[in-house]
Parts: C-alpha cells; structure tokens; sequence
C-alpha cells in the first residue's frame, strides 16, 4: 500500500532545492559578514556570501516546487512544538583543506533539535536524507569553503585559529531557504512557539 504523504518524484516535476537553518540575529550576522569579507578580500573566497549567515538544520535537497505548500507547513507544525534554543559562538574550525568556520557549541538543546527535525520531515512527509542520517551533525557557520584553494586555506587557519570570536543569541525560529540563480535567500520563516503552544 502507498504511504499517501509520499511525494511522486519523478523527470517531469519541477522541483527547487532548499534547505533548513537557524539564522542569526541582524547583529550577529553582521559581525559573520565582516569574517566573510575578510576571506573574500584576503583569501579570494567569496562563495559564503551565496547565502546569509546560518547554521544548517537540514542539508539541500531537492522537492516539489507543486509540493511546497506540505513542506511549509510540516515546517509551521515542527517549530510550533519547539522551543526557542540558546545558540553560543565560539572561536573557529575547519574542515580541512577547503572550509573554515565559526565554531558552535553543541548544547544539548541544539544537538536534540536536529534529530528531531530529521525524523519530523521523514515521517511527515517522507524527506528522507540519508546524508543526515550517516553522518555526525556538526553545528556551523560558514565564512569560508569550496572556493577557497588549498594554498589560501593554509594561510586563512594559520591566522584564523588563533583568532577568537564570541556571540551568543536566542533561535526564535527556523527558516526554509531556496536557490534562486547563484543566491540562497530566505523564503519563510517559522516561530518556536514551544511552551506558549500550551497556553
């Protein structure tokens, strides 16, 4: 028997690719868009500026653009039983030889969120990622990758991991982003209700 919140993927359907984040406050983002500009002008890597400032909840995928209507509102009713989560900033990393980061502490209350939005989406309305399931979530924020050359890299850490960085915010919401052209923007957003849900 079919699963009736399966969505008929096939050639003809057009389809757009999105992914899910927590985004910044406008402060925070401007203070990541300065290390993003840095990287543009000092180490010729600017692909970062493709899309604002997040940390991913959900890597792309492609779905339905006749669909998009389930995927909002599987993602209204998931951050309407979520509570909003404290987000610290801390320093950076890299995953070597092309990305480097500002790294975020894996608190509990993010590192529980993943997984349930992964598991939220697959029984919902059956986006199933096998990417997210294989491999471990490492919560980030990007200001430097894939068009950052080996040799511009060793230079960048060199002088990045001793840098410090510190910020620390309150996620209100999540946010589904769409690829238009070569610019990831954001398309909606969606409150953390949390314990106000019960009230």
């Amino acid at each position: 028997m079919d699963n009736p919140k399966s969505v008929e993927l096939n050639e003809k359907s057009a389809k757009r690719r999105f992914f899910v984040a927590l985004l910044p406050p406008s402060d925070v983002q401007g203070k990541v868009n300065e290390v993003k500009g840095v990287m543009r002008d000092r180490f010729d890597s600017k692909a970062a500026f493709r899309s604002p400032p997040h940390i991913t909840l959900h890597a792309p995928f492609e779905w339905p653009v006749s669909a998009i209507d389930r995927l909002q509102d599987s993602l209204s009713k998931f951050a309407y039983t979520q509570m909003p989560v404290p987000v610290s900033l801390d320093g950076f990393n890299a995953f070597s030889p092309h990305v480097i980061y500002i790294d975020v502490v894996k608190s509990t209350s993010l590192m529980t969120l993943h997984p349930k939005l992964i598991t939220h989406l697959e029984t919902d309305i059956a986006l199933v990622s096998r990417q997210e399931r294989k491999r471990a979530y490492v919560p980030h924020l990007t200001v430097a990758f894939r068009d950052l050359k080996p040799n511009m890299f060793r230079k960048a850490w060199a002088e990045f991991q001793r840098q410090e960085f510190h910020a620390d915010f309150t996620a209100s919401h999540l946010s589904l982003l769409v690829y238009s052209g070569n610019l990831w923007t954001v398309k909606e957003s969606y409150e953390f209700v949390g314990s106000k849900a019960l009230n």
